[in-house]
């Protein structure tokens, strides 16, 4: 039985037709891609609740060692692989919004500092085709992707910000798979997601000058709000990446969910920045059986 209170569960009928449901053990909720799952490769994408930091109370922060201590982050992770049945090997990086992919090939590969005070390798993605890895990216508004190859075993995590966004760092993870495993596109099934979405995520001339310069039929991504600002759609960017690398737009599931508007659900950079001073952050996990 679940024990989140539903009515801070957004509609279940509009995540069902997305691909998405709910996971919840202990009062730790998560939402799973479930074709992603079905196809043998469990994930999760996290919520704020169900953890021990002051964030302002019971969060679920899962990073940001500047913001929290360590003692709450590692119970905090303790308790949300407890959604994930089995041993796993939780696999993360320190993300630069850079465009390097970190391939791991083995549980030492997973872990390659034990003891070490939060991550040290630094990527925004994550590949395998090792069995109980749990890859994982972190983010507070950024777009979190995941993506499984059924025929080859192979999975990937991609922390997508609009620097990743702009950079494509979900089709160099998609080349990489291929480099690595012989991922073809076709045979992908990818989950995009909750982040700030063009309801709320507001950006300035720079983004949108660098959008431009590098995608000129990018215009579609941008709703213009004042002199020099528009709000924008970085999901809607990272699904037409994936189609354009070959990824079949069935096969591409996103949540409907927006982590500014759903401050209660999720962590938000943006407004808990400015209204707190810190901000936990959200996981995106997968791993294959």
């Amino acid at each position: 039985m679940m024990s989140i209170p539903m009515e801070i569960i957004t509609d279940d009928a509009e995540l069902t037709r997305a691909g998405f449901h709910w996971r919840e053990n202990l009062g730790v909720l998560a939402l799973a891609c479930t074709p992603i799952e079905q196809e043998g490769f469990p994930n999760a994408f996290s919520t704020r609740l169900g953890g021990v930091s002051p964030m302002p109370e019971d969060a679920l922060n899962l990073a940001g060692f500047n913001d929290d201590s360590a003692e709450n982050i590692y119970e905090n992770r303790r308790r949300f692989l407890k959604l994930f049945p089995g041993d796993w090997t939780l696999a993360a990086c320190w993300q630069v919004h850079g465009t390097d992919v970190r391939v791991i090939k083995s549980l030492e590969d997973a872990n390659p500092s034990p003891g070490a005070l939060g991550e040290t390798i630094h990527c925004d993605a994550l590949t395998t085709n090792a069995s109980r890895i749990l890859l994982a990216v972190k983010t507070a508004d950024c777009v979190p992707v995941i993506l499984a190859d059924s025929r080859t075993g192979a999975i990937a995590a991609v922390h997508a910000g609009w620097r990743g966004t702009l950079s494509t760092i979900v089709q160099n993870t998609l080349e990489r798979m291929s480099k690595e495993y012989d991922t073809q596109a076709r045979d992908v099934r990818a989950a995009i997601g909750p982040a700030a979405l063009p309801c709320c995520y507001e950006v300035g001339q720079d983004v949108i000058s660098a959008f431009q310069q590098k995608f000129p039929a990018s215009e579609h991504l941008f709703n213009p709000t004042r002199e020099g600002h528009a709000l924008v759609d970085l999901q809607r960017a990272n699904r037409e990446q994936l189609i354009e690398s070959g990824v079949a737009i069935e096969r591409i599931h996103t949540a409907p969910l927006c982590t500014m508007c759903r401050n209660d659900l999720f962590f938000s950079y943006r407004k808990e920045k400015r209204l707190r001073g810190r901000v936990g952050r959200l996981m995106a996990a997968i791993g294959r059986r």
